[in-house]
């Protein structure tokens, strides 16, 4: 029986698997420059579109349909080399400029500059210029700047900032050369002596530094206070990258950054940090300087996590986001006619193909090819498959649910077209279930769909509700003390963060919060965290208190503000930050439920086969239905409910007492019953 199980599950798996990449080949325009020898920068299009990221399957094939040969050339491997320069002498200054002329002793291709200057604290507009004789002269480079600026050590959240905001080298295009004149503008800063050393960087031996930028989609999220938090969606699958590059709207910056992605730990996918760093940004004498780079390692999935440390500042100004790339290789091949040719990918079972052009390899580096370009995809993918086929078999070959083992179910918007689909968790369902190890996934015929749970780093905002607190317990009512009573959607929540806004600028308050009791009988209020409260700045808004609370189950918290003989603290917003989660699956297009709140362990699928295709393409969020109503399934555990257990209570106990009233004033006695 377990080996038959076994089967329907892996037999589940391949079909998700045919479903998840049943996109079939992308196809692109490739546009030689002419004829004869081409060069093809690599598209990182080409990357995602391949079936598994390595090109394999990439085929060029000419207007009459036959197939072009071609070779990858990798990136240079060798690590950059730098000559020192054999002599550094200084230029004639002017009102406007100085600077150092430095001679390599002999013709070089160069490919950038590097200079160390003795001074610190210098941010200077710069200009490079070569020559091959001393005598003529060509702009390499200009409107750049070299910089070394030392940081507050208070700039980065009380914490101190890791190293120094410089920038000593400069790059531009390849070229001959053999003397190199640095020349700074002196107009608005003091002038800094000769460096003390200098060095060109050698431009054949030199590997590039990066790769291209790649564009990702930014999307605000939710964040707790003082916190900025964005989701990076990337374009495609397959992308080697190596840092994340932001663009903001700010004169000054001294933040910390993470990058998050989601991999799989213990059973389900938790948030990974991929790389950190300093986010800087200073401005002197109207030349601006920004480190805005996240160095990270390769991601593995499409969406990634930017979460930034805001301390007591707005929340970050973020206009852009790029994906740098590692360096890519380049795609080599002749055209004999210049006619356009179509590149073709995403086949799995297409190998590597073998071209007798493989020979011309080692004549590469004498060749000088013109540049090819890349357009498209100029065809779209195939349509998806209809129901019944592949991706019906994925949703229905789980095993069979008993529906009326769930108390509680949930309608997920229907997906068109079927596919990878990421659906939120919401409070209700994080307040009714049980660790969520009871989530199921129930198609239109019963059968269950194999998900995966994903931790979110991000927080669940849920808004409290504040009403006026009727009749607070004796012992927390006291003069002086301002009771607010928060009230919930639901009663029952894991551990969470309480936080509290207020538009009052100068103050200082201690705050206690209590749960009230759940039920008539129990004991006083249970003291649940305390913290001082206080903020003295009139021209700036106050932070946000954000206490820790446990996991609780109570009908309402009470906040206990402690004014003394000040006005009432007034609460302008109150939430709670819960912990968040999604599920992740292949929704075969019909309406499927979420079921939860039955007596079940969590659900153990072959998530080794499972992830792999649940985290190559990016989820589409979709909506669950309306929660049940608040009294549904709770078993007399709202406040609606137990009101109306004390109601019909009391009115049986009055009739009793008039029964037996009656009784009484008759003289007689309560029938005997035997």
């Amino acid at each position: 029986m377990r080996s038959r199980a076994a089967l329907t599950l892996l037999a589940t798996s391949a079909a998700l698997g045919l479903a998840v990449e049943a996109a079939a080949e992308e196809r692109f325009a490739v546009r030689p420059a002419g004829t004869g020898p081409q060069r093809l920068d690599l598209p990182p299009a080409f990357l995602s579109a391949s079936a598994r990221g390595d090109l394999a399957d990439l085929r060029l094939r000419d207007p009459g349909g036959a197939e072009v040969p071609y070779l990858l050339v990798p990136p240079p491997a060798e690590p950059s080399r730098w000559a020192a320069a054999a002599r550094i002498r200084a230029i004639p200054a002017t009102r406007a400029e100085s600077g150092a002329e430095l001679d390599l002793g002999a013709l070089r291709e160069v490919a950038g500059l590097r200079v160390t200057f003795s001074e610190a604290g210098y941010l200077k507009q710069a200009r490079v210029e070569g020559s091959a004789d001393g005598q003529r002269w060509t702009v390499l480079a200009s409107g750049e700047a070299l910089y070394a600026l030392p940081l507050d050590p208070g700039a980065c959240g009380g914490r101190p900032c890791p190293g120094e905001l410089s920038r000593r080298e400069l790059r531009f295009g390849r070229t001959s050369a053999r003397f190199l004149r640095l020349l700074l503008d002196d107009r608005k800063s003091p002038r800094l002596a000769l460096p003390t050393a200098a060095s060109a960087l050698l431009a054949p031996e030199s590997a590039p530094a990066a790769g291209p930028l790649v564009p990702l989609a930014v999307s605000p999220r939710d964040g707790e206070p003082g916190t900025s938090r964005f989701a990076l969606r990337a374009p495609g699958p397959h992308l080697p990258v190596q840092a994340v590059v932001l663009e903001v709207d700010a004169p000054r910056l001294a933040r910390k950054a993470r990058v998050l992605e989601a991999r799989l730990a213990g059973g389900q996918l938790a948030p990974v940090e991929l790389g950190s760093g300093a986010l800087l940004v200073a401005e002197r004498d109207e030349v601006r300087v920004a480190q805005l780079r996240i160095p990270v390692s390769t991601p593995e999935e499409v969406e990634l996590e930017l979460v930034v440390e805001d301390g007591d500042n707005p929340p970050l100004p973020l206009r852009a986001a790029a994906a740098e790339l590692a360096p890519q290789p380049w795609i080599y091949f002749e055209s004999s006619t210049g006619a356009p040719l179509e590149a073709s990918l995403g086949d799995p079972d297409r190998p590597a193909p073998r071209y007798d052009l493989e020979a011309l390899r080692p004549e590469l580096s004498r060749l000088h090819p013109a540049r090819a370009r890349a357009e498209g995809p100029n065809a779209a993918r195939p349509a998806p498959e209809p129901p019944g086929t592949a991706a019906g078999d994925a949703a229905g070959a789980g095993a069979q649910l008993d529906r009326g083992a769930f108390r509680w179910a949930r309608r997920i918007d229907p997906v068109s077209p079927p596919g990878l689909v990421a659906v939120r968790l919401d409070a209700d369902v994080l307040s009714r279930s049980a660790d969520l190890g009871d989530l199921r996934l129930s198609a239109a015929d019963g059968r269950q769909i194999p998900y995966l749970l994903e931790r979110r780093d991000e927080p669940l905002a849920v808004l409290l509700d504040e009403r006026q607190a009727a009749g607070p317990p004796r012992d927390l009512a006291r003069g002086g003390v301002t009771v607010h009573a928060l009230y919930a959607p639901e009663e029952a929540y894991p551990e969470a963060r309480l936080v509290l806004e207020t538009r009052t600028r100068v103050f200082t308050r201690e705050v206690r919060v209590y749960a009230e009791p759940d039920r008539p009988g129990r004991r006083g209020p249970d003291l649940l965290a305390s913290a001082s409260w206080a903020h003295a700045d009139p021209a700036r808004p106050p932070p946000p208190l954000s206490l820790p609370l446990p996991a609780l189950r109570a009908p309402r918290l009470l906040v206990l503000v402690d004014d003394g003989d000040n006005a009432p603290l007034p609460i302008a917003s109150a939430r709670l930050l819960l912990p968040s989660y999604r599920v992740r699956f292949f929704d075969p297009g019909p309406a499927l439920d979420l079921l939860y709140g039955a007596d079940l362990r969590a659900p153990h699928y072959d998530l080794a086969l499972l992830a792999p295709r649940l985290r190559s393409a990016a989820a589409r969020e979709v909506a669950l239905g309306p929660p049940p109503p608040p009294q549904a399934g709770r078993g007399g555990s709202s406040g609606g409910a137990r009101l109306a257990f004390w109601i019909a209570l009391g009115v049986v106990v009055a009739g009793l007492v008039a029964l037996v009233g009656r009784l009484l004033a008759r003289g007689g006695a309560p029938p005997n019953a035997g």
